[in-house]
């Protein structure tokens, strides 16, 4: 169960890491008009009215991404059954549909199927057409059916499957609908101090990857909270629309580079060199791009007490945040980029004092890190032993024409080679890897690449921090043991 939410977290951030490109387009059109949202500057309207097609259609976007993720090939025919699989759904369960159904008149429909179209449904439709793809996408028909063989089996068996899932949620959806909004309102009356708690609870179940179920109820329309989609689109209450985003900008563009520097004065004389490298960039991720997994799992696990200190300061920056209504927002993550972007967004309620609160907030984390990393002696990157040994093997690899490649080839090593890798992917900053044996996994050779972690995951499987360029570790991973 825990691989299949690591999996499933995985496939989100394909999805996910579209919604950038929806935060420029509008951010651009309401920096151009930032009074008339469009109605001043058809430019401005082009722009936004561009950025609202993808922003609009999230669910379209967790289907096909969540179906191509958790297929075994990423095929394009297991994306296609996510779009067939969220069609047949959405479309039996509209309203107009289940008035016809049930024989009722359309006012007495439950409300909640009036919202079937979400990120949630969308996510159940991906998982469902990934199965059938792993399940019939090499069966063999009969010589008369042999045309609907493989692959062009895949979005049949899944607009099968559709009906009967679409059955099931017929019953089960409007009481789940009503306790997700019932959830998103008790958070929603706490008001600051559900922020808060909203804050510490997402950055706790990052480990798990479970945070990406949590993150549907507050930031997509799943529950009617929807807090990205009215910000960037217009439609809230200023200072209080985008509470749920707010807090996570000074955590990730100042207080996690705090705590890389709080992490690298604590080092050992002899690691700083290397620590300074991992740290320099992985602060600079969190700052620019609010990319902050490199960092966090840099301390996750060798001293689990600081990330908790950690997720309770996440916590109190979005409760500030909330509790002074200071409010941007993001497409993609916290990071500068989107920051500059939703400034000028018309629910954009002095975020410039979001800055302010980041310096504050870097103080905190520099001097609470630093004093917690030397009162309890914590493992930390370059206070253990496992950066001693490897500076021949780092010098190795920045010698190399292809860094990605020296990279990838001491990793395929550390893991065994090729009789002990089942299998290589990759999220957005880690790889995940299957291997036939973890004993003959040699960690310190893999943390030898200058990664800020590893993550053993169980027996058979583990996974390497890389950063934002895993993707090209991970495509030359592949290639060699392609090769052997």
């Amino acid at each position: 169960m825990k691989k299949f939410f690591q999996r499933l977290g995985s496939s989100l951030m394909l999805p996910v890491a579209v919604l950038p490109a929806a935060a420029i387009l509008m951010g651009i059109g309401y920096w151009i008009d930032p009074s008339g949202w469009g109605a001043d500057s058809s430019v401005a309207a082009f722009l936004i009215k561009a950025g609202s097609s993808i922003i609009d259609n999230i669910p379209i976007l967790f289907a096909v991404g969540v179906a191509l993720g958790m297929s075994k090939d990423r095929d394009g025919s297991a994306a296609l059954s996510g779009l067939v699989a969220y069609l047949v759904v959405t479309t039996l369960l509209s309203p107009g549909s289940v008035s016809m159904l049930k024989g009722v008149e359309l006012e007495a429909v439950d409300p909640g199927f009036a919202k079937i179209g979400n990120a949630f449904v969308g996510i159940i439709a991906g998982i469902v057409a990934a199965n059938m793809y792993n399940r019939f996408s090499h069966v063999k028909l009969p010589d008369a059916l042999a045309f609907f063989s493989g692959k062009r089996l895949v979005p049949i068996m899944t607009a099968v499957s559709m009906l009967l899932v679409s059955v099931i949620l017929f019953f089960i959806w409007p009481p789940v609908y009503s306790g997700l909004v019932s959830f998103g309102e008790a958070i929603a009356k706490l008001g600051a101090a559900g922020a808060g708690l909203y804050g510490f609870f997402n950055r706790l179940l990052i480990p798990t990857g479970l945070h990406h179920a949590l993150n549907s109820v507050f930031w997509f329309d799943v529950a009617g909270i929807n807090d990205i989609g009215n910000f960037w689109s217009g439609e809230g209450v200023k200072g209080v629309t985008g509470m749920y985003q707010a807090g996570f900008f000074p955590v990730m563009m100042f207080g996690l580079p705090a705590a890389g520097l709080a992490m690298y004065h604590t080092a050992k004389t002899k690691n700083k060199k290397q620590v300074a490298s991992l740290m320099i960039a992985a602060g600079f991720a969190a700052f620019f791009t609010g990319v902050t997994e490199p960092i966090e799992f840099a301390f996750m696990f060798a001293a689990p007490l600081l990330y908790v200190v950690h997720a309770a300061l996440t916590g109190i920056s979005l409760f500030v945040a909330a509790s002074f209504q200071w409010t941007a927002g993001f497409g993609f993550s916290a990071g500068l980029v989107d920051f500059v972007l939703s400034s000028r967004l018309p629910l954009a309620n002095q975020p410039y004092m979001l800055i302010l609160q980041g310096l504050v907030f870097a103080v905190i984390y520099y001097f609470l890190f630093r004093f917690i990393i030397v009162k309890f002696n914590l493992n930390t990157p370059g206070r253990g032993e496992e950066l001693d040994a490897t500076e021949e093997a780092q010098s190795q690899a920045g010698s190399s024409e292809d860094k990605f490649a020296a990279q990838a080839q001491v990793i395929y090593d550390g893991l065994g080679g090729k009789e002990n890798i089942v299998s290589v992917d990759n999220c957005a900053t880690r790889l995940r890897l299957e291997v036939k044996d973890i004993d003959k996994v040699d960690q310190n050779k893999i943390k030898s690449t200058g990664v800020p972690g590893i993550k053993v995951t169980g027996r058979e499987s583990l996974q390497v921090i890389v950063g934002t360029s895993v993707q090209f570790v991970a495509d030359e991973l592949k290639k060699i043991v392609k090769s052997k």
